[in-house]
């Protein structure tokens, strides 16, 4: 008896659901695990100024397992930052603080600054991936209560300053920063109003930090000052106002970088109403007449329901500023 041969819609069928697969295979066994370190410059400084290594790390949804993972950011201490921004959605899971701890205990000592994520109130919940493609993710009633007050109080063990929904300042070699920050926009936790009354306070003192300069460039080489925004998702309305205020580094995560990606193409989906091309990566973000750099972190991690990415790979990001030319 001779065995027929599929039809070719059979055999096509077959062999997409075999890419499907090792796509799969790939992103949830090999990607989802190859750290990547990008580093990139940012002409932000005053003129002569000593250049500043910034460490930003965001998204690394923790659980306790994830040894690799922990292991694998504590060795950033290696690159002795001049500080280290956190854009949120640290834990993973009820008990993430404890690989939290095994991650950045190395960071003892080195200045820091932190927004939270919505997955720092909330445990993860397992969702329909293809709701993403109708818009941002909600948040479901189910979700676990985390320890968030467990979290700060670590980070304030670390020397680390909270920016939800206010500003602080630092100095650091020679060169005097102001951030602010924003509690999660995702779920409408920011509050730029009380934003700008933070900012006044700082300014209060800074004879130039009313003055408005029309693009980031001006900004560096006019004032002592950098000023910094800082936030979980970068929503537009986020963006525009820290603009507005004066920042000239903006710096955020939530995208995951599209987290699932297409070779060529890019991220399919932000979770958030910025432009899929500004979903990882510096960028320039233009409000007006004004402008800003923006850092979108893809970050380390991915929900353990998810445990999935595909030409995106997890990233901390070393941002090296030095002066405007």
């Amino acid at each position: 008896m001779t065995r027929s041969t599929p039809p070719l819609a059979a055999r096509i069928a077959l062999a997409v659901g075999a890419a499907g697969a090792a796509a799969f295979a790939w992103g949830s066994l090999v990607e989802r695990t190859r750290w990547t370190l990008r580093q990139v410059e940012v002409p932000v400084l005053p003129a002569g100024a000593e250049p500043i290594t910034v460490l930003h790390l965001s998204d690394l949804h923790m659980a306790p397992w994830q040894r690799e993972k922990q292991a694998w950011v504590a060795s950033l201490a290696t690159l002795q930052p001049d500080l280290i921004v956190d854009t949120g959605d640290n834990l993973g899971h009820e008990r993430g603080l404890e690989g939290i701890r095994r991650a950045f205990d190395a960071f003892a000592g080195i200045p820091g600054v932190f927004v939270n994520g919505s997955n720092d109130y909330f445990g993860p919940q397992l969702k329909n991936p293809f709701m993403y493609f109708g818009g941002p993710s909600g948040r479901s009633r189910r979700s676990k209560r985390l320890d968030t007050d467990a979290l700060h109080a670590y980070f304030a063990e670390l020397g680390w300053q909270d920016l939800d929904n206010t500003a602080a300042s630092l100095d650091l070699r020679g060169t005097h920063f102001e951030f602010f920050g924003v509690d999660d926009p995702h779920r409408g936790w920011d509050r730029l109003d009380l934003i700008t009354a933070a900012i006044d306070d700082l300014r209060a003192e800074d004879p130039l930090g009313d003055e408005t300069w029309p693009d980031v460039a001006s900004v560096a080489a006019r004032r002592s000052t950098v000023t910094v925004g800082v936030t979980h998702a970068p929503y537009q309305r986020v963006l525009n106002s820290f603009v507005n205020h004066g920042a000239q580094l903006i710096l955020a995560g939530h995208t995951h970088g599209g987290q699932v990606c297409v070779p060529g193409f890019g991220a399919l989906v932000t979770n958030c109403d910025i432009p899929r091309h500004q979903a990882k990566g510096l960028s320039t973000w233009r409000h007006g007449l004004r402008s800003a750099f923006l850092n979108v972190s893809a970050g380390l991690g991915t929900s353990i329901y998810a445990p999935v990415r595909f030409a995106c790979a997890p990233e901390a990001t070393v941002l090296r500023l030095v002066p405007v030319a």
